[in-house]
């Protein structure tokens, strides 16, 4: 019997289907070794419950099947041999069952006959069996539907939890855009304030030359004045 996958080969869901296969193929395979030592009515009851077992396994491969697809592609080669496997186990037990259900005499004892009417048949049998069959599978569909409601709660505690967390990012990436619009307000206040000193800068210098510019002239008056 293959081991279940690991925890990074696939979906929870495939991983809920194979641990379903597996106790069902287990369960069968232990019906299917009890029916050899039965005869009669007993057998009939154990052939049937072996059928929906059976009926079962199939059920669960296609779901496996279909839901390999959600499975990562690294992944997918290890599953495919591995359903392969399962596939030819359950080819395996559909003959067993076929052969130890062709044995009229141990399924029906000392009353089997070739007479589908005699006195060993019973006209409700095969009703009642239909309705055991409706009910367990019926039961077997509410475990995993029930299965399949706690997985979905589970993603819903971690989306919600997701959503709290973006909410948290939101409101950081707000206060930090708060802070560069006021950091940008400091910055262009800075800038108007070494544009004013640049231009008082500029109106110094120029003060300056004329002073200077002045004063030279006067020099050269006074020199000329001097000389003349």
């Amino acid at each position: 019997m293959a081991n279940l996958i690991d925890s990074e080969a696939g979906t929870e869901l495939f991983k809920q289907y194979e641990a379903d296969f597996q106790l069902v193929q287990a369960d069968l395979v232990q019906k299917l070794d009890q029916i050899a030592e039965l005869s009669g009515e007993p057998r009939k009851a154990a052939l049937s419950s072996a059928e929906r077992a059976l009926e079962e396994t199939g059920e669960l491969l296609d779901q496996m099947q279909m839901e390999k697809q959600n499975v990562p592609s690294a992944q997918r080669a290890a599953i495919n041999r591995r359903l392969r496997d399962y596939k030819t186990d359950v080819d395996g037990y559909r003959r067993k069952l076929r052969t130890l259900a062709d044995d009229r005499s141990a399924l029906f004892g000392s009353r089997y006959t070739d007479n589908p009417s005699g006195p060993s048949s019973d006209p409700h049998y095969e009703q009642r069996q239909q309705l055991l069959s409706g009910t367990d599978r019926l039961d077997r569909s509410t475990q995993r539907l029930k299965a399949s409601q706690a997985l979905a709660n589970d993603t819903e505690a971690i989306g919600a939890s997701t959503l709290a967390q973006l909410q948290q990012q939101r409101e950081q990436i707000d206060h930090t855009t708060r802070v560069l619009y006021e950091s940008e307000g400091y910055v262009d206040r800075s800038l108007k304030s070494l544009k004013g000193i640049a231009r008082r800068m500029a109106t110094n210098r120029v003060i300056t030359i004329s002073i200077i510019t002045v004063l030279v002239l006067l020099i050269i008056a006074v020199i000329f004045s001097k000389f003349r």
